[in-house]
């Protein structure tokens, strides 16, 4: 597990200021196209001994509609938000991310093993 975790780590740290993408879109970069839940698994672990702390930019993984799900992961609910708004990334009327001009697709990056 701590390997996946890693890549997870790996492709997060590849998505640029303000752009967001999903748990379900570096999933299926990774290959695991039907694992978007651990996905999430691997950002909450983020911070925990080992891992890469507070210079990853989960901030920037949204669910599959763009809601902050997991925004309570986070010092207060409100910081997800704060984080992407201040980068950029545009809300719709809903509070959702504006997928349409933000969506980044791992599928770009560079290859990971």
């Amino acid at each position: 597990m701590a390997d996946f975790f890693d890549r997870v780590w790996r492709v997060v740290a590849l998505i640029p200021e303000g752009r967001v993408t999903t748990y379900g879109h570096i999933a299926r970069h990774l290959g695991l196209g039907r694992s978007a839940r651990l996905v999430g698994h691997a950002l909450h672990a983020v911070g925990r001994a080992g891992a890469r702390g507070p210079d990853l930019p989960c901030h920037r993984v949204v669910n599959r509609v763009g809601e902050l799900s997991g925004r309570l992961r986070f010092e207060t609910p409100t910081v997800m938000e704060e984080r992407l708004r201040a980068e950029g990334v545009s809300f719709l009327d809903d509070g959702r991310v504006d997928l349409a001009r933000h969506l980044w697709e791992p599928r770009g990056a560079e290859s990971l093993p």
